[in-house]
């Protein structure tokens, strides 16, 4: 799954009716890259065909981060604009597909989540933190739209207005807010989370097979042809938005050490 076999950027382990992803990078914020992408993409692809495992859960290695994300203004500028575009759209669809998954599927945040950190998140079916855990979208300080389901699936789960207002402010939210607005159900001493996550799933994994699979369905099922479409309308904007004027103005901005001065052009 990995080029490095010593350091895999993903590690996977199955238990009894229990697997864990770790994004394994806490050096570089388990950011998301080509490389994890890579790695993370025939894990998803397994888990579709997984009888046995009945619950996963997904976490960052290390203290600080779940993931630091994908981009800021020197990595984007330092990409081919189709290359860049061809990424985030690869990414978008792994994380529709892990939406899609069998199993029930538990993000566990142990540090911060930014941008394409907190898209992953979303994709799972519930969101425990660590009390050190954060939430932030930058992209609008960079001129840009998430372009890993954020905007598709945040309203749903804490409400348009308050989705609209993340997304547009960019501040970070704290591991109480999140709990209060709704995106995690609990918030647990970080030394905790794992312990406190692990017995959540467990619980479940003792539940019918055929009970867990068909209430994710059913709730599923209710929120698709709403999610199709804005993953639509998303993928649509999110490819024009790389040649705008101002995914420009932001990178040129970062390398002067300035404001960018954006125009909606």
């Amino acid at each position: 799954m990995a080029t490095d076999r010593g350091n895999p950027p993903i590690l996977f382990e199955r238990g009894d009716r229990i697997a864990t992803i770790t994004l394994n990078r806490p050096q570089d914020g388990n950011r998301w890259t080509r490389d994890m992408l890579a790695a993370f993409e025939p894990v998803v692809e397994a888990l579709h065909k997984d009888e046995d495992t009945q619950v996963v859960i997904v976490r960052g290695a290390g203290d600080e981060y779940f993931s630091w994300g994908a981009f800021d203004p020197a990595i984007r500028g330092a990409m081919d604009k189709q290359d860049l575009v061809e990424f985030v759209l690869r990414g978008s669809r792994l994380r529709d597909s892990l939406e899609m998954v069998p199993q029930i599927v538990i993000a566990a945040l142990n540090g911060k989540a930014r941008g394409n950190g907190g898209e992953l998140a979303l994709a799972c079916d519930m969101r425990y933190v660590s009390e050190h855990a954060t939430l932030s979208f930058p992209e609008a300080d960079m001129g840009g739209i998430p372009g890993g389901g954020g905007p598709a699936r945040l309203p749903a789960v804490v409400g348009r207005a308050r989705a609209i207002e993340l997304l547009c402010s960019g501040r970070e939210v704290g591991a109480r807010e999140m709990v209060d607005i709704g995106f995690a159900l609990a918030v647990f001493a970080h030394e905790r989370l794992m312990d406190e996550v692990t017995k959540i799933a467990r619980n479940m994994a003792e539940k019918g097979p055929i009970a867990l699979r068909g209430i994710k369905r059913i709730a599923h099922t209710r929120l698709a042809p709403g999610l199709r479409e804005a993953r639509w309308v998303s993928d649509e904007l999110r490819s024009k938005l790389e040649w705008s004027h101002d995914v420009n103005e932001a990178i040129a901005a970062h390398k002067e050490g300035r404001k960018p001065r954006f125009t909606g052009k």
